[in-house]
């Protein structure tokens, strides 16, 4: 296998049940149950793995009323990675639940936008409306590993080895990026939060949570350019993630996927 293409699997972690109307700006007349999945990603190459956020604890789960089915360590423990040995963890973006378990990683050095931290730690978070969806200890513990030497900054686009970039989408949050990787089956791209549903992409709709709107919308055109093909984009929310992808080994059906698989359906 050549040196630049790697697998890539869906862990998940929490789950959050909820109506599709609380999925779209505007709502959604079909107001059906469209419940949130909650994600890392694990990314396994010739560099060893790198992790793709690091979600959130049991304790943001009770105050945020979302539900831990496995905790983060359990699902890298079932693919055999060691948390105390990744270098390198990617923060798509610094909401609650893509940056906690802030000491989950202690030799990582951790990747993110300048624009994001600019952003979660000036200005903007003086009103409630746009700091809602931060934890200020998830902030801080960040700040810290700027200043103990852990953290990389990206302005844009900008490659992590060889076969793994990171692209600036935003829309979301100021400093959203997404993460595209080449795989056995071309260039696999997580979106993150760059979309959380197959819905979103597809329908061109938007999630409320968002600084900017025009962002998101044009970020659906950068996710699928970045992308082999529009089946090699993975929403960062969307419990289908785990019905098209096969599991990434027996046992782990409903749990962990494997991206870099053909998906089961279009």
């Amino acid at each position: 296998m050549s040196d630049d293409v790697h697998e890539v699997y869906a862990i998940r972690y929490a789950h959050h049940a909820r109506r599709s109307g609380d999925n779209f700006i505007g709502g959604d007349p079909h107001d059906v149950l469209q419940p949130l999945d909650f994600f890392v990603w694990a990314i396994v190459g010739p560099a060893g793995a790198i992790v793709v956020d690091s979600g959130f604890d049991e304790a943001v789960g009770r105050r945020r009323q979302r539900e831990i089915v496995k905790p983060v360590r359990a699902g890298l423990d079932a693919l055999g990675i060691v948390p105390e040995a990744v270098a390198t963890v990617l923060v798509s973006h610094l909401h609650y639940d893509h940056c906690g378990n802030h000491d989950l990683f202690p030799r990582a050095r951790y990747h993110l936008q300048d624009r994001e931290m600019a952003y979660a730690t000036g200005r903007c978070m003086c009103h409630a409306a746009l700091r809602v969806p931060f934890e200020a200890d998830d902030v801080v513990a960040m700040v810290r590993k700027v200043f103990a030497g852990r953290a990389d900054f990206h302005d844009g686009g900008g490659e992590i080895v060889p076969g793994v970039s990171v692209h600036l989408i935003g829309g979301h949050s100021k400093g959203l990026q997404c993460v595209r990787v080449k795989t056995r089956r071309g260039h696999v791209v997580l979106a993150a939060d760059a979309a959380h549903l197959y819905a979103h992409i597809d329908s061109g709709r938007v999630f409320p949570i968002t600084y900017n709107i025009a962002e998101v919308l044009e970020g659906y055109a950068t996710l699928r350019r970045l992308a082999t093909s529009p089946r090699h984009v993975v929403p960062g929310h969307d419990p289908l993630v785990l019905t098209r992808y096969p599991a990434a080994k027996p046992g782990l059906e409903g749990w962990i996927a494997r991206l870099d698989a053909e998906p089961n359906e279009a």
